[in-house]
């Protein structure tokens, strides 16, 4: 018995850790039946997992060893139906029940000689009378229950009967088939090994089980154990309750609403995972949840007993979510959707992708879920992402931590669900640190200014695929710059003066030459701030880095002021034109209806109405 403590939690959590045979194992089921739940993916072993399993018993077998063979862990929980819940294992655990099986199937067929051996087997595969200790072959030890998933029946009828549906085309039958070719050949060609070979699958072949005294904890210790591909995600486990939750005809719709969920997230290059991440950021909101420490998503949703898993819009609204990533991942429009067609609109999104971190999602998603229904949603989108965008961008670039902007971020989701006019609430930027900043930028900010930058002498997106590139090359000869120290070109090199995007393909061909003879390649570019440059220059090298350093931060510093930097918002401070309060909802309306930000003009012109 080991005891694991949990970090930052005043709690001790329980595991057991038994070494045991497969046999020892597989016949605690008889007190503890084992099932896999819902949530696990279907069983995916392959031919190649099948034989190598297989062969690698056969070389244990032939080796004479021993010392015992280990076949890996299993990790479980006691649910409340006093069933052993799999939480890892499922995959090695279903083809051991196979294996045996058929190896059963094959000592049927063998007559009285194989009677002992067939008795071993019996109490690891089905239940037995307790008192006649006569065998239940109606009653495995194990069952999925896995969604979705039209092989849990072939896999109880394999059990039962030791033959598969020759119309089934599950796993389970496949693998039941090769397992049984395999002992064919094998009982076939080396009889006397064979008998061996089953005693020590039962017998030397050793499981290392491990039993958490809850979900959680198993699913803690799966997370931390497992290597061999993708982890049980926390959204294998919302899939199961909601799927619990429903009738039969609801559970039949909801796995065809989830399978199509879950492949339009991979085609945009999101999760299921992801989106329900997202969405609790939504929630949140709602719930003017403003607490900066963010929840673990599982403990989140599993707040009174799931109940925000069982709201019958949640489908809806992650599909709603993913379609946003949909145009900003596959840049693709939305039917019925005119903003996502909206290339100022793109253009903001695409630089907002650049921000170094993942916290501009989260007022995003607020903001496309409460309001993309409304009236002039499209205008009041693109002034809110202009914004968004300014105040982040600045801030990572005079402060490039996380810090900078977390509580306001917090703050902002609270506040978009008021209103689609939201009060930003972060500190002003100093002007002159910002530009000084740029020229200089951090490394985790080049591409976001790059992108905000062109933006302004285009009416496309940049090319998906586009490269940093420096046109003052990196590499340069020393004798090129006799007058200056090469500790002063290589800082000046590495300035926001001297990068621009540059597609990749073209990028290739510039290489590290000198501006001369780049240009053609430049003349090839359809970045239209690139082919202005290389229009407007014949040369380039240090005066032309350190002029270009001022216009650009002098341009982008005024971008970010136009979109609202350090715009103050009129709630903030005290105003001199006061709505009466039996008028608030009105002036409400009324902004909202003309689209309008709350201003003293604003409030003048709705008195004076």
């Amino acid at each position: 018995m080991f005891i694991l403590t949990k970090e930052k939690q005043l709690m001790t959590t329980t595991i057991e850790v038994n070494k045991q045979s497969v046999k020892q194992l597989l016949e605690s089921g008889k007190n503890k039946k084992f099932v896999i739940p819902e949530y696990q993916r279907p069983y995916a072993w392959t031919d190649d997992q099948i034989q190598v399993l297989f062969d690698d018993l056969v070389e244990y077998t032939a080796d004479n060893n021993e010392s015992t063979y280990f076949l890996g862990t299993i990790v479980s929980y006691e649910n409340d139906n006093q069933e052993q819940e799999i939480i890892d294992g499922q995959q090695r655990l279903t083809t051991l029940f196979l294996l045996l099986r058929a190896i059963y199937a094959k000592l049927e067929k063998s007559g009285t000689d194989a009677a002992y051996l067939k008795s071993q087997i019996e109490p690891a595969i089905w239940e037995q009378d307790d008192i006649t200790g006569e065998v239940k072959t109606d009653q495995a030890l194990i069952s999925s229950r896995v969604m979705g998933d039209d092989g849990n029946q072939d896999f109880k009828d394999i059990l039962v009967h030791g033959v598969v549906n020759p119309k089934s085309k599950s796993n389970y039958s496949r693998n039941y088939v090769q397992l049984q070719t395999l002992i064919d050949e094998y009982a076939t060609s080396d009889p006397l090994s064979f008998y061996r070979f089953i005693s020590n699958i039962l017998n030397k072949a050793i499981l290392l089980p491990i039993t958490a005294d809850s979900q959680d904890t198993a699913l803690t210790i799966f997370s931390t154990l497992n290597d061999r591909g993708l982890a049980l995600s926390d959204a294998d486990i919302f899939k199961a309750k909601i799927y619990n939750q429903l009738d039969a005809l609801g559970k039949k719709t909801f796995i065809e609403k989830w399978q199509q969920l879950d492949e339009e997230a991979t085609n945009a290059n999101e999760s299921i995972q992801k989106l329900f991440y997202y969405y609790m950021f939504y929630l949140r909101a709602i719930d003017n949840d403003r607490n900066t420490t963010t929840p673990g998503i599982r403990k989140f949703y599993a707040k009174n007993h799931f109940e925000r898993l069982y709201s019958n819009d949640i489908m809806n609204n992650l599909n709603q979510i993913l379609n946003l990533w949909v145009v900003i991942n596959n840049r693709n429009a939305l039917d019925d959707e005119p903003w996502s067609e909206n290339i100022e609109i793109q253009q903001v999104l695409d630089g907002l992708t650049s921000y170094p971190n993942e916290f501009w999602k989260y007022p995003v998603v607020i903001y496309y879920l409460s309001y993309h229904r409304e009236a002039g949603f499209e205008a009041k989108f693109l002034v809110f992402l202009r914004r968004l965008l300014a105040v982040l961008s600045a801030r990572y670039i005079v402060t490039p931590t996380i810090n900078a902007i977390k509580r306001g971020i917090l703050n902002l989701n609270a506040e978009i669900i008021k209103s689609p006019s939201p009060k930003f609430d972060f500190n002003q930027i100093d002007e002159q640190e910002l530009k000084d900043k740029i020229k200089n930028a951090h490394r985790n900010t080049v591409r976001m200014i790059l992108k905000m930058i062109a933006y302004q002498h285009q009416t496309e997106l940049l090319p998906e695929k586009w490269e940093i590139e420096h046109i003052f090359p990196q590499k340069w000869q020393p004798s090129y710059f006799q007058s200056n120290p090469d500790n002063e070109v290589k800082n000046l090199v590495e300035h926001i003066g001297n990068k621009i995007p540059f597609e990749k393909k073209l990028n290739i061909t510039a290489s590290n030459g000198y501006f001369t003879k780049k240009q053609e390649s430049y003349r090839k570019s359809k970045v239209k701030v690139l082919l202005e440059l290389s229009h407007e220059h014949k040369e380039w090298g240090l005066d032309e880095i350190r002029e270009r350093d001022i216009r650009i931060s002098d341009e982008l510093f005024n971008l970010l002021d136009d979109w609202g930097l350090n715009k103050v918002d009129v709630l903030q401070k005290k105003t001199l034109v006061a709505i009466p309060d039996e008028r608030v909802n009105d002036y409400k309306r009324f902004t909202e209806m003309f689209g309008m930000e709350d201003s003293e003009e604003t409030r003048l012109k709705f008195l004076n109405m």
